[in-house]
């Protein structure tokens, strides 16, 4: 048993610490905004208002939901019923909901804040001006980056600031705006039956969050927020039962695309993972870096197998920006820094040796500047490549049997950042640095039509 003097002594010891948490002022922008975030948002947001709660809006926060009792009471935790749905009995929570409680420490950061009257420091230059309720204004167009056709081609996905548009394909309007927490959307991608929509994106250097969107109805299924920084390279499992993306903390991840629970972890990477793609039979996945590495994992077990390209130093020029799998082959098609299209096949034949690239079937003619995306035809009869290169672009179509150039994309005015096959083949849509959506005819390079990606504020005046 314990003498007084120990247990004494404990207690001079530990009380410093314990007036030290009782004293410390706790700021709602920089100690309970990111809990929130964290945990709270992606289902309490204008874009999905689980509970008829809103908690990215202060007011809202504070007022609550549903239930009709203040959600925070300042000053008074034991009167907030935030308090009571994040207090855990038995080890469980009401809220969040489906998730593990939080911690003890975000626990009593939330509480102490109440306790000091739930103020809002958060600085009026940071504070949201744009939700689903409130959707980007534009003067000029955005610099988009993810352009992708609907399975049936009746719709384009686009980035936005803030928000996916989709657009109609014929460029008669705007036929949805998905709009969500996200400033930059880095891609979005349809299922393979057309009726959902994944987006990867995120505020740099805060926060990184995967969408996922109803097609039909506009409606956000589910937003998860994943990792501190932008997330990239969007992907579907060929089934349509996962989702993966690249993380800007170097690791990448697979979600189950019904319920948002992670599957996948890994952090094989030494620099930002920027695209993904499954293997024909959605056992593997792939993904490509600023590394300059291309990796395989196996999905089910989670563990990195392989390097498909060379590890060996020089060998490679730069890093790697876009993957895209063969329509119907474990084959895949990069491009990066070095402006080289390239196809490799997935699954190594050999074994590794110094010096190798055994896994390399074709290396394409170079774009001037940087590839930015790379992409198959429907019938993998032909290679797109879009680059950047001192504030210009180019659009190079090959011939994927031989490698041959074919021809360019005609018209095509700054740098390239996405691209995308018609599901008919026939067509080539492009966006870029100057935000409009360009599309091509396949088959002579001849545009098609162009079309601003957003609603501009003159002409939205002019149309009123």
């Amino acid at each position: 048993m314990p003498s007084k003097l120990f247990v004494f002594s404990l207690v001079l010891l530990f009380a410093p610490s314990l007036m030290a948490e009782e004293e410390r002022t706790v700021s709602y922008y920089r100690d309970v905004r990111p809990i929130l975030q964290a945990n709270c948002q992606g289902c309490h947001q204008p874009a999905k208002q689980g509970g008829e709660y809103v908690m990215t809006d202060f007011e809202k926060l504070i007022a609550g939901g549903e239930s009709g009792g203040a959600a925070i009471v300042a000053g008074k935790p034991d009167e907030s019923y935030l308090i009571e749905l994040i207090t855990p009995a038995e080890g469980k929570a009401e809220m969040p909901k489906g998730k593990k409680p939080l911690t003890e420490a975000d626990r009593q950061t939330l509480t102490l804040w109440i306790s000091q009257g739930a103020k809002d420091d958060t600085p009026a230059s940071t504070r949201p001006t744009i939700d689903h309720d409130h959707p980007p204004i534009y003067s000029l167009p955005p610099v988009l980056t993810s352009i992708e056709y609907s399975p049936d081609g009746g719709l384009l996905a686009v980035s936005g600031y803030h928000e996916v548009l989709l657009q109609k394909v014929d460029g008669s309007g705007v036929a949805k705006r998905l709009v969500g927490m996200s400033e930059r959307i880095e891609s979005a991608r349809f299922s393979p039956d057309g009726k959902r929509l994944v987006v990867a994106g995120g505020s740099p250097g805060r926060l990184g969050e995967l969408q996922m969107w109803d097609v039909e109805s506009g409606e956000l299924t589910y937003s998860i927020p994943v990792s501190y920084d932008t997330i990239y390279g969007a992907n579907w499992s060929p089934d349509g039962k996962q989702v993966s993306v690249g993380c800007g903390d170097n690791t990448v991840r697979v979600f189950n695309a019904e319920t948002g629970d992670q599957v996948l972890f890994n952090g094989a990477h030494e620099d930002w993972a920027l695209d993904t793609t499954f293997s024909v039979d959605g056992s593997h996945l792939v993904s490509v870096s600023r590394d300059m590495t291309m990796k395989l994992y196996e999905v089910k077990t989670e563990r990195f197998i392989d390097n498909i390209t060379s590890i060996t130093p020089g060998a490679l020029k730069g890093g790697i920006a876009a993957v895209m799998r063969h329509p119907t082959e474990d084959q895949l098609l990069i491009g990066g820094a070095d402006g080289i299209p390239k196809i490799y096949k997935m699954f190594r034949e050999k074994d590794r040796k110094i010096g190798d690239d055994f896994n390399l079937i074709r290396a394409f003619p170079a774009l001037p500047g940087r590839v930015f995306d790379v992409a198959f035809s429907p019938d993998a009869s032909l290679v797109a490549a879009c680059s950047s290169n001192d504030q210009t672009g180019e659009i190079h179509l090959f011939n994927t049997a031989d490698g041959k150039l074919l021809r360019q994309m005609a018209e095509q005015q700054g740098a390239v950042y996405s691209i995308a096959f018609s599901p008919d083949g026939e067509q080539l849509a492009s966006v870029g640095f100057d935000g409009v959506v360009r599309i091509n005819q396949v088959k002579d390079g001849t545009l098609v039509r162009q079309f601003s990606a957003v609603p501009l504020a003159a002409q939205t005046a002019a149309a009123n």
